[in-house]
């Protein structure tokens, strides 16, 4: 119980200095502003110490079959400190935020091709945004969605070279799935294959209907303003991590739907066996 209380609270810490990151560096454009940080890293700490410390899991899945979580945390916290250093080197440049300025342009100018989401997030901006913004915006899209490539990647690694999830012990479908009803209608394969792939396909297709759809609705409503840095920051990371967690969790229930299939197929052979 001791060991599991300090690792939830370790957790909670984590991602309570997470949500602090870019307000520790960059300025807050008001006091309200700042409240609201602090109000919202406290609420992170809580609800992670909560989950994580219960013995009976809520809304998070995955908790007890790593390195899922661990994968998801480093790749929004990479993100979170790349466009933070980023963002500084305008306001405050240093010799460590102009390294990772340039390294940004660098991988800006590979991923930023025609039809690319970077593209797509480039022209979602207003047609009177200035030149730094846009090159701003250019460079933080891009290194987010390279950190998002990379954390599917590693997950695909630990998925098809590991062998993810056997390495850790049995699977507990309830404690990693606490939203998935295996008991609700139809076959849990069939199930899980479905919303694997439903999840991999809305995945793959986000990067490029978000831009689009935010374009779409300037019509109609004022649109969300990229020149306060944080907003900026926390806008390229949720447009570029949250597709690439629905891959992973896509790739995830795939994982455990073939697990499933084999443990049958492994059962269904050892019953004829023992039949003849």
């Amino acid at each position: 119980m001791i060991a599991r209380t300090t690792g939830a609270a370790i957790r909670g810490i984590l991602v309570a200095l997470m949500v602090l990151t870019p307000a520790l560096y960059l300025p807050v454009s008001s006091t309200n502003g700042t409240e609201i940080v602090v109000f919202l890293a406290i609420l992170a700490f809580f609800l992670t110490f909560a989950e994580y410390n219960s013995a009976f899991p809520s809304f998070i899945e995955f908790r007890d079959a790593p390195p899922v979580n661990r994968l998801r945390f480093v790749g929004l916290v990479s993100m979170i400190m790349f466009l933070t250093l980023i963002c500084k080197n305008a306001y405050a440049p240093t010799a460590l935020t102009e390294v990772f300025y340039t390294i940004g342009v660098g991988v800006a100018n590979v991923v930023d091709f025609p039809y690319s989401p970077v593209r797509l997030i480039v022209l979602m901006l207003p047609v009177d945004a200035s030149i730094p913004l846009t090159e701003l915006v250019r460079i933080s899209a891009s290194v987010a969605y390279v950190a998002a490539l990379a954390t599917i990647g590693s997950f695909a690694y630990a998925v098809k070279l590991r062998g993810w999830p056997t390495g850790n012990g049995a699977f507990n479908v309830w404690t990693n799935l606490p939203l998935f009803d295996p008991t609700k209608g139809g076959d849990v394969v069939t199930r899980l294959q479905r919303d694997g792939r439903l999840n991999i396909s809305i995945g793959v297709l986000l990067p490029f209907l978000i831009p689009a759809l935010i374009k779409l609705l300037t019509d109609y409503a004022n649109p969300i303003s990229l020149t306060n840095p944080q907003t900026l920051i926390w806008t390229m990371s949720a447009w570029a991590f949250l597709p690439a967690s629905m891959i992973m969790r896509g790739m995830a229930t795939l994982r455990i739907a073939n697990l499933i299939v084999e443990k049958r197929r492994a059962y269904s052979t050892t019953e004829s066996t023992q039949t003849a």
